[in-house]
Protein backbone atom coordinates (compact mmCIF):
# COMPACT_ATOMS: atom_id res chain seq x y z
CA UNK A 1 0.00 0.00 0.00
CA UNK A 2 3.08 1.99 0.96
CA UNK A 3 4.42 1.76 -2.47
CA UNK A 4 1.29 2.59 -4.28
CA UNK A 5 0.89 5.30 -2.49
CA UNK A 6 4.55 6.79 -3.06
CA UNK A 7 3.96 6.43 -6.94
CA UNK A 8 0.73 7.76 -6.83
CA UNK A 9 2.33 10.62 -5.12
CA UNK A 10 5.49 10.45 -7.67
CA UNK A 11 2.99 10.78 -10.71
CA UNK A 12 0.95 13.56 -9.63
CA UNK A 13 3.74 15.77 -8.97
CA UNK A 14 4.57 16.05 -12.57
CA UNK A 15 0.83 16.98 -13.19
CA UNK A 16 0.79 19.60 -10.57
CA UNK A 17 3.76 21.40 -11.90
CA UNK A 18 2.40 21.21 -15.33
CA UNK A 19 -0.89 22.90 -13.72
CA UNK A 20 0.58 25.52 -11.51
CA UNK A 21 2.80 26.54 -15.03
CA UNK A 22 -0.16 26.61 -17.08
CA UNK A 23 -1.97 28.61 -14.50
CA UNK A 24 1.15 31.16 -14.48
CA UNK A 25 1.13 31.85 -17.92
CA UNK A 26 -2.30 32.36 -18.22
CA UNK A 27 -2.28 34.74 -15.52
CA UNK A 28 0.70 36.51 -17.41
CA UNK A 29 -1.31 36.37 -20.27
CA UNK A 30 -4.38 38.28 -18.60
CA UNK A 31 -1.44 40.52 -17.07
CA UNK A 32 -0.26 41.47 -20.07
CA UNK A 33 -3.88 42.05 -21.75
CA UNK A 34 -4.70 44.84 -19.14
CA UNK A 35 -1.19 46.79 -18.91
CA UNK A 36 -1.89 46.99 -22.99
CA UNK A 37 -5.56 47.82 -22.20
CA UNK A 38 -4.80 50.40 -19.84
CA UNK A 39 -2.78 51.96 -22.17
CA UNK A 40 -5.38 52.07 -24.83
CA UNK A 41 -7.88 52.97 -23.04
CA UNK A 42 -5.95 56.24 -21.40
CA UNK A 43 -5.12 57.59 -25.14
CA UNK A 44 -8.39 56.99 -26.71
CA UNK A 45 -11.02 56.50 -24.54
CA UNK A 46 -13.86 53.81 -24.11
CA UNK A 47 -15.39 54.23 -27.54
CA UNK A 48 -11.97 54.99 -29.31
CA UNK A 49 -9.75 52.07 -27.74
CA UNK A 50 -9.67 49.56 -30.60
CA UNK A 51 -9.55 45.38 -29.25
CA UNK A 52 -7.00 44.92 -32.26
CA UNK A 53 -4.73 47.45 -30.98
CA UNK A 54 -4.85 45.74 -27.32
CA UNK A 55 -4.14 42.19 -28.46
CA UNK A 56 -1.65 42.89 -30.55
CA UNK A 57 -0.01 44.82 -27.87
CA UNK A 58 -0.44 42.55 -25.67
CA UNK A 59 1.05 39.68 -27.85
CA UNK A 60 -2.20 37.68 -27.69
CA UNK A 61 -4.84 36.83 -30.55
CA UNK A 62 -8.63 38.51 -30.15
CA UNK A 63 -9.75 35.08 -29.84
CA UNK A 64 -8.06 34.85 -26.22
CA UNK A 65 -8.70 38.29 -25.37
CA UNK A 66 -12.70 37.55 -25.25
CA UNK A 67 -12.05 34.51 -23.52
CA UNK A 68 -10.10 36.16 -21.08
CA UNK A 69 -13.21 39.57 -20.95
CA UNK A 70 -16.33 38.47 -22.77
CA UNK A 71 -17.10 41.92 -24.19
CA UNK A 72 -14.94 45.22 -24.65
CA UNK A 73 -16.70 47.39 -21.41
CA UNK A 74 -15.71 44.26 -19.67
CA UNK A 75 -12.28 44.59 -20.10
CA UNK A 76 -12.39 48.41 -19.60
CA UNK A 77 -13.71 47.62 -16.28
CA UNK A 78 -10.85 45.28 -15.13
CA UNK A 79 -8.17 47.76 -16.60
CA UNK A 80 -9.81 50.63 -14.73
CA UNK A 81 -9.92 48.27 -11.50
CA UNK A 82 -6.30 46.84 -12.20
CA UNK A 83 -5.10 50.85 -12.55
CA UNK A 84 -7.21 52.15 -9.57
CA UNK A 85 -5.86 49.27 -7.23
CA UNK A 86 -2.07 50.03 -8.17
CA UNK A 87 -3.10 53.84 -6.91
CA UNK A 88 -4.54 53.04 -3.90
CA UNK A 89 -1.77 50.61 -3.25
CA UNK A 90 0.87 53.57 -3.72
CA UNK A 91 -1.43 56.53 -2.12
CA UNK A 92 -1.99 54.48 0.84
CA UNK A 93 1.64 53.59 1.24
CA UNK A 94 1.98 57.40 1.52
CA UNK A 95 -0.69 57.57 4.49
CA UNK A 96 2.20 55.08 6.36
CA UNK A 97 5.08 57.84 6.11
CA UNK A 98 6.17 60.48 8.42
CA UNK A 99 7.25 60.46 12.06
CA UNK A 100 3.99 62.49 13.22
CA UNK A 101 0.39 62.92 11.65
CA UNK A 102 1.64 65.93 10.70
CA UNK A 103 4.21 64.56 8.51
CA UNK A 104 1.33 61.95 7.18
CA UNK A 105 -0.24 64.56 6.12
CA UNK A 106 2.55 66.30 3.91
CA UNK A 107 3.13 62.90 2.40
CA UNK A 108 -0.20 62.44 1.17
CA UNK A 109 -0.43 66.06 -0.56
CA UNK A 110 3.22 64.90 -1.96
CA UNK A 111 1.78 61.60 -3.28
CA UNK A 112 -0.94 63.70 -4.63
CA UNK A 113 1.40 65.99 -6.77
CA UNK A 114 3.37 63.15 -7.64
CA UNK A 115 0.30 61.13 -8.95
CA UNK A 116 -0.72 63.98 -11.28
CA UNK A 117 2.91 64.71 -12.50
CA UNK A 118 3.60 60.79 -13.21
CA UNK A 119 0.77 58.77 -13.31
CA UNK A 120 -0.87 59.75 -16.86
CA UNK A 121 -2.34 56.55 -17.04
CA UNK A 122 -4.84 56.38 -14.27
CA UNK A 123 -5.24 60.25 -14.56
CA UNK A 124 -6.42 59.94 -18.11
CA UNK A 125 -9.23 57.37 -17.14
CA UNK A 126 -10.18 58.92 -14.23
CA UNK A 127 -10.54 62.05 -16.48
CA UNK A 128 -12.51 60.36 -19.27
CA UNK A 129 -14.48 58.64 -16.13
CA UNK A 130 -15.53 62.23 -14.56
CA UNK A 131 -16.82 63.79 -17.87
CA UNK A 132 -18.34 60.38 -18.40
CA UNK A 133 -19.94 60.69 -14.95
CA UNK A 134 -21.82 64.13 -15.48
CA UNK A 135 -22.91 63.01 -19.07
CA UNK A 136 -24.73 60.08 -16.87
CA UNK A 137 -22.86 57.32 -19.06
CA UNK A 138 -19.60 56.11 -16.38
CA UNK A 139 -20.73 52.92 -14.01
CA UNK A 140 -17.63 53.08 -13.23
CA UNK A 141 -17.42 56.09 -10.81
CA UNK A 142 -18.67 54.40 -7.95
CA UNK A 143 -15.71 51.82 -8.20
CA UNK A 144 -12.88 54.56 -8.58
CA UNK A 145 -14.50 55.90 -5.17
CA UNK A 146 -14.39 52.44 -3.36
CA UNK A 147 -11.38 51.20 -4.61
CA UNK A 148 -9.09 54.74 -4.28
CA UNK A 149 -10.24 57.72 -3.25
CA UNK A 150 -12.60 56.76 0.09
CA UNK A 151 -9.51 54.86 1.35
CA UNK A 152 -7.17 57.85 0.91
CA UNK A 153 -10.06 60.17 2.41
CA UNK A 154 -10.74 58.32 5.73
CA UNK A 155 -6.72 58.41 5.94
CA UNK A 156 -6.19 61.63 5.02
CA UNK A 157 -8.78 63.01 7.33
CA UNK A 158 -7.67 60.35 10.47
CA UNK A 159 -4.34 61.76 10.16
CA UNK A 160 -5.41 65.82 9.99
CA UNK A 161 -7.69 65.03 13.25
CA UNK A 162 -4.84 62.80 15.16
CA UNK A 163 -2.39 66.22 14.04
CA UNK A 164 -4.71 68.70 15.67
CA UNK A 165 -5.51 66.52 18.43
CA UNK A 166 -2.13 65.93 19.32
CA UNK A 167 -1.52 69.88 18.78
CA UNK A 168 1.02 69.69 15.59
CA UNK A 169 -1.29 71.17 13.73
CA UNK A 170 -3.90 74.18 13.67
CA UNK A 171 -7.40 73.80 14.51
CA UNK A 172 -8.89 73.81 11.76
CA UNK A 173 -11.97 72.02 9.87
CA UNK A 174 -9.91 68.50 8.80
CA UNK A 175 -11.68 68.43 5.56
CA UNK A 176 -11.35 72.04 4.80
CA UNK A 177 -7.25 71.13 4.88
CA UNK A 178 -7.90 68.16 2.30
CA UNK A 179 -9.47 70.79 0.12
CA UNK A 180 -6.68 73.38 0.57
CA UNK A 181 -4.33 70.81 -0.04
CA UNK A 182 -5.23 68.60 -2.95
CA UNK A 183 -7.10 71.31 -4.46
CA UNK A 184 -3.88 73.66 -5.27
CA UNK A 185 -2.40 70.74 -6.67
CA UNK A 186 -5.17 70.29 -9.19
CA UNK A 187 -5.58 74.10 -9.94
CA UNK A 188 -1.74 74.14 -10.42
CA UNK A 189 -1.92 71.90 -13.61
CA UNK A 190 -5.11 73.28 -14.89
CA UNK A 191 -4.48 76.51 -14.91
CA UNK A 192 -1.30 76.13 -16.44
CA UNK A 193 -2.09 77.09 -19.79
CA UNK A 194 -3.74 81.01 -18.67
CA UNK A 195 -0.56 81.18 -16.24
CA UNK A 196 1.63 80.74 -19.49
CA UNK A 197 -0.48 83.27 -21.63
CA UNK A 198 0.39 85.96 -18.12
CA UNK A 199 3.01 84.75 -16.80
CA UNK A 200 6.51 84.79 -18.23
CA UNK A 201 7.41 80.87 -17.49
CA UNK A 202 5.95 77.36 -18.71
CA UNK A 203 4.33 76.23 -15.70
CA UNK A 204 4.76 72.43 -16.92
CA UNK A 205 8.45 72.60 -17.69
CA UNK A 206 10.07 70.23 -15.47
CA UNK A 207 12.20 72.96 -13.50
CA UNK A 208 8.96 74.63 -12.70
CA UNK A 209 7.08 71.56 -11.73
CA UNK A 210 10.04 70.69 -9.45
CA UNK A 211 10.10 73.94 -7.77
CA UNK A 212 6.30 74.05 -7.42
CA UNK A 213 5.69 70.31 -5.89
CA UNK A 214 8.80 71.89 -3.03
CA UNK A 215 6.54 75.18 -2.59
CA UNK A 216 3.36 73.47 -2.21
CA UNK A 217 4.68 71.48 0.85
CA UNK A 218 6.55 73.79 2.01
CA UNK A 219 3.57 76.53 2.10
CA UNK A 220 1.97 73.55 3.62
CA UNK A 221 4.11 72.72 6.55
CA UNK A 222 3.81 77.12 7.59
CA UNK A 223 0.77 77.07 7.59
CA UNK A 224 -1.01 73.79 9.06
CA UNK A 225 1.50 73.88 11.98
CA UNK A 226 1.48 75.32 14.81
CA UNK A 227 5.02 75.58 15.62
CA UNK A 228 6.34 76.87 12.39
CA UNK A 229 9.85 75.89 12.62
CA UNK A 230 8.91 72.02 13.47
CA UNK A 231 6.50 72.60 9.80
CA UNK A 232 9.63 73.39 7.83
CA UNK A 233 11.54 71.00 9.44
CA UNK A 234 8.98 68.01 8.48
CA UNK A 235 8.37 69.61 4.87
CA UNK A 236 12.07 69.71 4.27
CA UNK A 237 12.27 66.55 5.43
CA UNK A 238 9.21 64.95 3.34
CA UNK A 239 10.56 66.37 0.64
CA UNK A 240 14.06 64.61 0.71
CA UNK A 241 12.64 61.62 1.53
CA UNK A 242 10.55 61.09 -1.47
CA UNK A 243 12.54 61.93 -4.56
CA UNK A 244 11.00 63.94 -7.33
CA UNK A 245 9.34 61.95 -10.19
CA UNK A 246 10.33 61.69 -14.16
CA UNK A 247 8.68 64.35 -15.43
CA UNK A 248 6.97 62.08 -18.76
CA UNK A 249 7.24 63.68 -22.20
CA UNK A 250 4.27 62.25 -23.47
CA UNK A 251 0.74 64.56 -23.40
CA UNK A 252 0.05 64.51 -19.93
CA UNK A 253 -3.91 64.82 -18.71
CA UNK A 254 -4.06 68.23 -18.45
CA UNK A 255 -3.36 68.91 -21.69
CA UNK A 256 -5.95 66.31 -22.88
CA UNK A 257 -9.15 65.99 -24.15
CA UNK A 258 -11.50 63.74 -22.41
CA UNK A 259 -12.84 61.16 -24.47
Amino acid sequence: MKKRDTERTEHGRPQERSQERSQERSDERRKRILRAAVREFSEHGLAGARTDAIADAAKVNKALLYYYFKSKAELYAAALQDAAEQIAVWALSAAEQGATAGERVLHMALNHFDRIVSKHEFQNLMQQEMVRFHRGESGSMPLLVQTVFEPVMKKALAAVKEGIRSGELCEVDALQVIYSALGANVFYFLSGPMMKMMLPMDPYDPGVVKERRSAAIRFLGMALFVDRRHGAIAAKRVLKSVPMPEVKRDAPVWRRKAS
